[in-house]
């Protein structure tokens, strides 16, 4: 219940954070599926010469940020983001069954 009420607090402070700043006008489905793409490459950047040797602080900032813009879409889509995680884990374990 606690990690509940943590995710939903998140939610609540992305929202707050763009409301705050008016960004909703540029956040269309389209405007925030480009930025996932944007900073999961920057993401990926971190590991571009090494699967090792890498700023720890430099991945958590741009997982966050492909976090935040895809709860973002989730959000504008008025989808359950968490739903959409537990039907997708359902599909992937009847393609992919563990035997």
């Amino acid at each position: 219940m606690e990690s509940t009420n943590r995710h939903q607090e998140v939610l609540k402070e992305i929202e707050k954070f763009n409301k705050d700043r008016h960004w909703g006008q540029h956040h269309s489905p389209a405007n925030l599926a480009k930025s996932i793409v944007l900073e999961a490459a920057e993401l990926l950047e971190n590991f571009q010469w090494s699967d090792e040797d890498y700023d720890e602080s430099s991945v958590q900032e741009e997982l966050a940020d492909v976090l935040i813009y895809s709860y973002q879409l989730a959000m504008r889509m008025g989808w359950d983001d968490d739903e959409l995680v537990m039907k997708k884990i359902a599909l992937n374990g009847k393609k992919y069954p563990v035997e």
